[in-house]
């Protein structure tokens, strides 16, 4: 009788809390869990890991970020990397998602705090097709990672032993899929800048896995319906999706080319510095694979990936950033306001007042988090001024790949100190989670305030 109590006090209590918090917890707990296996003997394959470096690598999996404190490589045995390979599955389409599968699979109901959570990231979809939707999402997902498998795997096959190049091409299809950006390589894709076939595959993997699971599962909606002879347009996020990507990534190739022609990319043929302009810019968003050198790279290239990774990838997606729709969103409050006009419209559609307000919200939410992290950053990391001041945007670099779960880094990441560590352990966890909360806490529904007070002018511009 006494258990049964406790049990439903557990239950009532469980039911008070938002699901926002759930899902945070549920990552911490993902990281924590994570932390302990990697930090057994049977996980290392070179010394035994520290408490704190396997703290950072399993946030760092589960938050699909892809910084590293020691190489992943030498450092982790079989063991090691699986954990990596299935922390980096279950951040990349969200814990949450699979606890929803899980009681779809069987066939269970789905509750509230189920309902919201998966709005929330696919918010997108409209809440009747939630069960469609993960269903789609799973199935795409295995599809598009055991396809990239196969062909790594044949890319690799003749330089290591089959079982290798398949573990290999898994754990790298799956890792660029999810946009983590984790690799068996120090230098990542470096050594492979003139593989097409590597390049390409890498590249579609992030780019689909970057695009969002509502924009793909829309796709698949649109097949279903061009059988049965309907007509199916695109709704409006997938067009700004579509639109805001393709524009980065062609802009961002082209500033890395014109930037880096006569440097960086100087010893390759044309199609090898097209190609890994290209791979760059697709990558910088979120992904944190590289075929370049960053550290090489000039202040201007840097700059430009540096706006890369904290715009990211699309929401429901993979990856991290501020989101693509968020940008174009951003822009176009920025139109409206120039030229008078009182809302903000894209295609002849109007956006609601909501999801402008969210967008302002985020936006300036997320630059002050990469702030008061580089500040941190600056002050734990000590040494002389004129040291700090040299590394300024080293740090930078490392606060907006975190926050942004991209991975790349000027190669700062392992001689951080523990507190170092730490900052950056937070901002891959914000960046990650942190914004769900957000956008629950400005757009939650408040009582209704019926009065305002008189208007008063400020000087402003």
């Amino acid at each position: 009788m006494v258990r049964s109590n406790r049990k439903k006090t557990a239950r009532r209590l469980l039911q008070r809390v938002h699901p926002a918090y759930l899902i945070i917890f549920s990552y911490l707990s993902a990281a924590l869990i994570g932390m302990i296996l990697l930090a057994l003997p049977q996980a290392s394959a070179a010394g035994r890991l520290s408490l704190v470096d396997a703290f950072f690598t399993a946030t760092s999996a589960i938050c699909v970020t892809g910084l590293i404190v020691v190489d992943t490589g030498t450092q982790f045995s079989i063991f090691g990397k699986s954990v990596i390979l299935v922390l980096i599955q279950l951040g990349g389409l969200g814990i949450m998602t699979f606890s929803v599968f899980l009681f779809l699979f069987l066939g269970r109901r789905l509750g509230i705090k189920g309902r919201w959570a998966i709005t929330e990231t696919f918010s997108a979809a409209p809440i009747k097709e939630v069960g469609g939707l993960i269903k789609s999402i799973f199935l795409f997902t295995f599809i598009a990672e055991a396809l990239g498998a196969l062909l790594l795997y044949i890319h690799w096959k003749g330089e290591m032993g089959c079982s290798s190049a398949l573990f290999a091409g898994l754990f790298h299809s799956v890792s660029a899929f999810c946009n983590a950006g984790f690799s068996f390589y120090s230098t990542s894709f470096n050594v492979y800048n003139n593989s097409w076939l590597l390049n390409i595959v890498i590249m579609a993997l992030i780019v689909i896995g970057g695009l969002g699971f509502p924009v793909i599962y829309e796709f698949i909606t649109r097949l279903k319906y061009r059988k049965s002879g309907k007509r199916f347009i695109l709704s409006l996020h997938t067009r700004m999706v579509l639109t805001t990507s393709f524009f980065l990534i062609v802009s961002g190739a082209v500033s890395i080319y014109l930037l880096e022609r006569n440097s960086g990319l100087a010893a390759l043929s044309l199609n090898g510095k097209i190609l890994a302009a290209f791979f760059q810019s697709v990558t910088a968003r979120t992904a944190g694979f590289n075929t370049l050198n960053i550290p090489s790279l000039g202040a201007a290239t840097l700059f430009i990936i540096l706006m890369l990774m904290f715009i990211g990838a699309s929401p429901g997606s993979c990856g991290g950033g501020i989101k693509t729709t968020t940008l174009a969103v951003f822009f176009g409050i920025m139109k409206s306001k120039i030229k008078g006009m009182r809302y903000v419209s894209y295609w002849k559609r109007t956006l609601p007042e909501e999801t402008v307000s969210r967008v302002l919200a985020i936006f300036i939410l997320a630059v002050l988090t990469v702030s008061a992290g580089l500040l941190v950053l600056l002050v734990t990391q000590g040494g002389p001024n004129e040291s700090i001041r040299e590394y300024f945007l080293t740090y930078l670099f490392e606060a907006v790949s975190a926050f942004a779960t991209v991975g790349l880094s000027m190669g700062i990441t392992s001689s951080l100190t523990i507190s170092g560590k730490f900052v950056i352990i937070v901002l891959m966890l914000l960046g990650r989670v942190g914004l769900l909360t957000v956008a629950y806490v400005v757009t939650r529904r408040k009582k209704k305030i019926t009065y305002k007070y008189a208007e008063e002018r400020v000087m402003i511009g």
